[in-house]
């Protein structure tokens, strides 16, 4: 007697994935004079334009002994009490922070961070700013931070 083969075929549905976003930032550390400016590039390997329009890119400081700050974000938004020496533009994968009149206590760790895709932050080189010259920082670092936009 011959049994019937019933062949049973599941369809498994995984949401397609891009793999995580990398952040590349640039340069990696600069000299500054007081009273000079500065620009920051940050280059993503997908797009941060969210499927709502909006893109999630926040700008950071870290300075020494501190917590970071958020200084911008939504790409050019400057977070509650930022100075107006502090500007963020560009949009889809080339964004850019500058920093006009440049002041001492400007001077940390800079880094950008988004949030369009997940995981919302990603491992990225940082750039440190200097008044007395150049140093480069080696390491890398991730930052887990949580924002509500």
């Amino acid at each position: 007697m011959k049994w019937p083969v019933r062949l049973l075929v599941l369809f498994f549905w995984i949401p397609a994935s891009r793999g995580d976003v990398v952040m590349t930032q640039t340069p990696v550390s600069l000299s500054v004079s007081l009273g000079g400016q500065v620009s920051i590039s940050c280059r993503s390997s997908q797009s941060l334009v969210h499927n709502n329009g909006n893109t999630y890119l926040s700008w950071y400081l870290q300075k020494p002994g501190q917590s970071p700050q958020l200084l911008i974000y939504k790409v050019s938004n400057r977070f509650s009490g930022i100075s107006d020496r502090f500007s963020g533009s560009g949009s889809g994968t080339d964004l850019t922070l500058k920093i006009s009149r440049v002041e001492p206590d400007d001077l940390g760790v800079y880094y950008c961070g988004q949030g369009t895709q997940y995981p919302p932050t990603v491992m990225q080189t940082l750039t440190k700013m200097s008044l007395l010259g150049a140093s480069q920082l080696s390491n890398k670092l991730l930052i887990c931070l949580r924002e509500r936009y």
